[in-house]
């Protein structure tokens, strides 16, 4: 028998799938020459026109809304780490640094432009600090922090992965930099308590480090870096070590050191006594302090907002070109005429 120009043999079962291998060959045929059924909508020059236009209407006002609450953020930002730099050591910033038996106090007064609502959040900001170099990102062993002394891999943590012959808990060098300058505030007389606790995500608090692991032969090596950690205290409840674990992106980056829970008023001073003890001197870092409010949209971000006016200026200005070429030089819908193997020139 003859199906298809092709001869088949008697077997019924053969047969019975020719016409199922027939289907299939035409919904092949049809999906490879793009004709299967789906919404082709026409992109009329009107409802081109009226798209970009409704955009603009809708991006332009949430963009100004956006902005708006971005600016309602009170941020006070203060440089700290030239300043408390003692004049002797301006010409020798490492030997400062270097020499624990300088005293590393300081004290900055920041005043208050406007009003800002509690809770006002604690940041210190780190420039020119790359947490992002790919040596520096791999060198720490996550497995470690939640199982602590039970896994033996740790060979990511060079060079900070042993010292003195016994593994370092935590090992690697983003847990070897810790930050450790600390920030006293005081507003007069009294003292503007911080609050230091739920600061690191929860989902890094529960799931990232071991609620028995303990900082293991940290900083007893030949080489210091930077903050110490409490041994008796286990990872998952050291929070300003989970902040910094939680790498940066950028050179720039700032990290969550606590929160304020009252309100400050305008002009008012605020007194902050810290210990500038984090080397940022030899690469040429800058350290910062900043309290910030927040708003709906979170802390001070203006790009959002620029960018949502920016989108729809330009879908307005868009459909405003489009309309004028349209009303300039019309086309009737259907013309056949404008068809490639119609125009002068071009055989079919």
């Amino acid at each position: 028998m003859e199906v298809d120009g092709v001869y088949a043999s008697v077997d019924p079962t053969v047969v019975r799938s020719i016409p199922i291998q027939s289907r299939r060959q035409r919904a092949l045929h049809q999906f490879t020459q793009q004709t299967l059924p789906a919404c082709k909508p026409v992109l009329t020059p009107a409802s081109v026109i009226t798209t970009f236009f409704l955009l603009g209407l809708i991006f332009v006002p949430v963009g100004f809304i956006t902005l708006r609450a971005s600016r309602s953020v009170v941020e006070i930002v203060e440089r700290y780490d030239a300043d408390c730099l003692p004049e002797e050591f301006r010409g020798n910033k490492m030997s400062y640094i270097a020499d624990s038996s300088i005293p590393k106090n300081c004290s900055r007064t920041l005043k208050v432009p406007k009003n800002m609502k509690a809770p006002i959040y604690v940041y210190y900001q780190l420039d020119n600090y790359y947490q992002n170099h790919r040596r520096y990102v791999k060198s720490r062993s996550d497995t470690q922090l939640l199982r602590g002394l039970q896994t033996n891999d740790t060979s990511l943590c060079r060079p900070e992965e042993f010292a003195n012959g016994h593994p370092i808990v935590p090992c690697g060098l983003v847990a070897w930099s810790l930050f450790n300058d600390t920030f006293t505030f005081s507003r007069g007389a009294s003292e503007l308590r911080v609050d230091r606790k739920n600061i690191a995500w929860r989902s890094d608090r529960d799931h990232k480090f071991g609620k028995d692991v303990y900082p293991y032969n940290f900083q007893n090596g030949s080489i210091i870096g930077g903050g110490k950690l409490d041994p008796t205290v286990p990872l998952s409840d050291q929070e300003d070590f989970i902040v910094w674990m939680r790498t940066a992106a950028l050179p720039s980056f700032r990290k969550l050191y606590g929160r304020i829970e009252v309100d400050l008023d305008m002009d008012e001073e605020i007194t902050v006594d810290l210990m500038n003890n984090y080397n940022t001197y030899s690469f040429g870092g800058k350290k910062k302090i900043v309290l910030s409010t927040t708003s709906w949209i979170g802390g001070r971000n203006d790009f959002i907002g620029f960018a949502f006016m920016f989108v729809g200026s330009s879908s307005i200005l868009l459909s405003l070109v489009f309309m004028l070429l349209h009303v300039k030089n019309p086309r009737t819908y259907g013309d056949a005429a404008y068809l490639a193997w119609n125009k002068k020139g071009i055989s079919g």
